[in-house]
C-alpha cells in the first residue's frame, strides 16, 4: 500500500513540476529540461527528481543553478497542489541518461568494427592443422 502511495505521489509530482517548467521560471539559464523520473522516499520526505537537458555542458550546468535558485519556488508550488500535510523536499539530480547511452553506442560501434576485422581475416584463412584435429574411433573396414 505505501509503496502505491509513493509511486502515485512520485507521479505527481512529476507532472507538476514538467508542467511548471513548460510554462517557464523566467531565468535565463534554464535551458531545454525533460524531467524523467521521480523517486519518493518511504516517509514521503523527499524527492529525488531526473532530469536531462538538451544542450552543451554550459547550458547543463546553467539549467542546475537555475533549478537550485528555483528549487523553493516549486517545492512551494507542488506543496499548494499536491494537499498533502508535508511537502516533501526537492532534489535535482542530472539523469546520465543520454551520455551512458551515448557511451554504449560507441561501444556497440566498436565491437562491430572488431567482428568484422575479425571476419575479413578470417575469409581467407586455412586450418594450422587437420580440419577436425579430434581423435576419432577406428573405421572398421565393411570387406
Amino acid at each position: 500500500m505505501s509503496s502505491e502511495r509513493q509511486a502515485r505521489l512520485a507521479d505527481r509530482i512529476r507532472v507538476l513540476i514538467a508542467e511548471r517548467l513548460e510554462k517557464g521560471l523566467r531565468d535565463p539559464r534554464l535551458g531545454f529540461v525533460t524531467i524523467t523520473d521521480v523517486r519518493v522516499t518511504g516517509d514521503l520526505q523527499h524527492a529525488s527528481v531526473f532530469y536531462t537537458v538538451l544542450g552543451s555542458e554550459e547550458e547543463r550546468a546553467g539549467t542546475a543553478e537555475a533549478l537550485k535558485s528555483a528549487t523553493g519556488m516549486l517545492r512551494s508550488e507542488v506543496g499548494r497542489k499536491l494537499g498533502v500535510r508535508l511537502t516533501p523536499t526537492l532534489e535535482f539530480i542530472l539523469d546520465a541518461i543520454p551520455e551512458n547511452a551515448g557511451h554504449i553506442e560507441d561501444l556497440l560501434r566498436e565491437a562491430r568494427e572488431r567482428d568484422a576485422a575479425v571476419a575479413a581475416t578470417a575469409t581467407g584463412a586455412s586450418y594450422a592443422g587437420d580440419e577436425d584435429p579430434y581423435v576419432k574411433p577406428r573405421e572398421v573396414d565393411a570387406e
